[in-house]
């Protein structure tokens, strides 16, 4: 499927230059001068390579279909990572880095999406937001306006995201997982 540049997300699989891409990281750019552009960020899923490419609106590029699978996130062990097959209870081992950053954002009976290529695990989507906790929190700063100010935070899995000044160490929020980002408070 012929998708335009513009439209590349983190965690989309690409074919690029006879090769499997996995998008890590894109960014909108519109320079004052000429069109639009996506610079996206990629890594090679068979061989480990990372390139970085610029996408203009015009470029289409091709979007892989990967086959999908329900896995259940089982432990961590070292760098690898034990999954489960939910439906013949098949175990399987993946190196972390398959995941990126993403990885951090993994608990115990999490129920993720293993995509295969060719038979061949090649990428886990996680859910797009999790539910985590402030460990940490920077004190509010006086004088700061609740709507344009957003302040460090540190989660329980010690990833960093930006929250609004009146989220306190010990509250449960949501998160955007590929983007680390806060989206609301938990219910």
């Amino acid at each position: 499927m012929k998708i335009s540049g513009v439209d590349i997300r983190p965690g989309n699989i690409l074919e690029y230059e006879k090769g499997i891409w996995k998008v890590a990281k894109t960014q909108h750019t519109q320079p004052g001068k000429g069109g639009a552009f996506m610079q996206v960020e990629m890594k090679n899923l068979i061989d480990g390579r990372k390139t970085n490419v610029r996408f203009r609106s015009a470029d289409t590029v091709e979007k892989v279909r990967l086959d999908t699978k329900d896995f259940q996130f089982l432990y961590a062990e070292g760098d690898d990572l034990v999954f489960m097959d939910t439906e013949s209870y098949e175990q399987i081992t993946l190196p972390a880095d398959l995941l990126g950053d993403a990885a951090a954002f993994l608990q115990d009976g999490m129920q993720v999406l293993l995509e295969l290529w060719e038979e061949r695990p090649i990428s886990v989507q996680l859910p797009e937001q999790v539910e985590a906790t402030i460990v940490e929190a920077d004190a509010v700063v006086k004088g700061q306006t609740a709507s344009s100010s957003y302040k460090p935070a540190v989660l329980d899995n010690g990833v960093r995201v930006m929250v609004p000044p009146h989220i306190e160490s010990g509250t449960r929020i949501i998160v955007d997982v590929y983007e680390k980002a806060y989206v609301r408070k938990a219910d």
